[in-house]
């Protein structure tokens, strides 16, 4: 059996050696042939470099470079296109996905699994972080159309089955958590304590982790639409139950002074609840605007390989 490595990379010089290393000695000891597909998304460091000093030194290494940075969506979805095993493992290179878990992964697939997943214990996060990514898993499922799991990411196995149908998956916005997710199949998850990085610091800024959250929100399932319909249907409701209690005031006691600051706070909550809902729909129809335009994922401008590769998947 032939087991691919997919590896994104976004400025690993400083630990990109070491991970390949440490990854290669732990597969001394798994009994079956791999291949290593690093996919270098627009490094402005000297990844690159290293990555061709890899393949040149270990006939193994396939690398794939992308023309700037698109992002690690599109650096696994790269990796995935281009890897040729019958299972694939995705996994960081700032080792904080042990490769030696690589080899319990690969066990687990001998055992039918077409989904070997590892999650990550939160021991050692800040409890703010903890609290934050509870309260957020526990809300998005009550949301979403597929279960999202604290501590699951994209450090996994998967089978070739489960891979083909994940590439069969070709809209934009990716949100590969949910895909994983929504392609189902027979899944096996393990925990792994929580391992600290070995060089740098995350590429994740608070806002992107912000807007990598609404993803997952809005891309399975449509029910912040519905929400707008329910509200304006609560509020007409309301606004037709105040309209008959001021007739029938009117009728009963006459005209009263007019409530101005009421009026007010009414008409300002109004608008601001239809600025939200437009803003939701603006969500979606964005969203619509970047899958009709059917552009590439990525482009890339180099790699070692094979050149039977589908030109195709080239600039995808």
């Amino acid at each position: 059996m032939l087991i691919s490595i997919v590896v994104p990379c976004y400025n690993e010089e400083a630990v990109i050696d070491r991970f390949h290393e440490h990854l290669a000695l732990e597969l001394l000891a798994i009994q079956h042939e791999f291949e290593f597909v690093y996919v270098d998304d627009g490094s402005a460091d000297r990844t690159l470099a290293l990555l061709k000093r890899l393949g040149e030194a270990d006939p193994r290494v396939r690398y794939v470079s992308f023309s700037r940075n698109f992002g690690k969506e599109s650096a696994m979805l790269a990796g995935l296109r281009y890897a040729t095993g019958d299972a694939v493992v995705i996994m960081d290179a700032d080792l904080q996905h042990p490769p030696e878990l690589v080899g319990r992964m690969v066990e687990l697939r001998e055992q039918g699994h077409d989904q070997v997943i590892a999650k990550r214990t939160r021991d050692g996060d800040r409890v703010t972080r903890t609290w934050l990514a509870r309260g957020y898993y526990k809300l998005v499922n009550r949301l979403v159309d597929v279960e999202l799991v604290d501590g699951v990411g994209d450090f996994r196995l998967l089978s070739r089955r489960a891979v083909d149908a994940i590439l069969q998956l070709t809209e934009y916005n990716r949100f590969s958590k949910g895909l994983f997710a929504w392609v189902g199949f027979p899944s096996v998850t393990f925990e792994y304590g929580n391992a600290v990085r070995e060089e740098g610091r995350s590429k994740w800024t608070f806002g992107q982790l912000l807007n990598y959250g609404a993803d997952g929100v809005i891309s399975f399932n449509n029910k912040p639409l519905r929400a707008a319909v329910y509200l304006g249907l609560i509020l007409l409701s309301v606004a037709v139950a105040y309209a008959l209690w001021i007739v029938g005031s009117v009728l009963m006691d006459g005209v009263d002074t007019p409530g101005y600051a009421t009026l007010l706070v009414v008409m300002t909550a109004l608008a601001g609840v239809q600025m939200v809902m437009i803003g939701v729909i603006g969500e979606y129809i964005g969203r619509i605007y970047y899958e009709v335009k059917r552009r590439p994922h990525y482009l890339v401008q180099t790699t070692n390989a094979p050149s039977t590769a589908d030109l195709k998947d080239l600039v995808r």
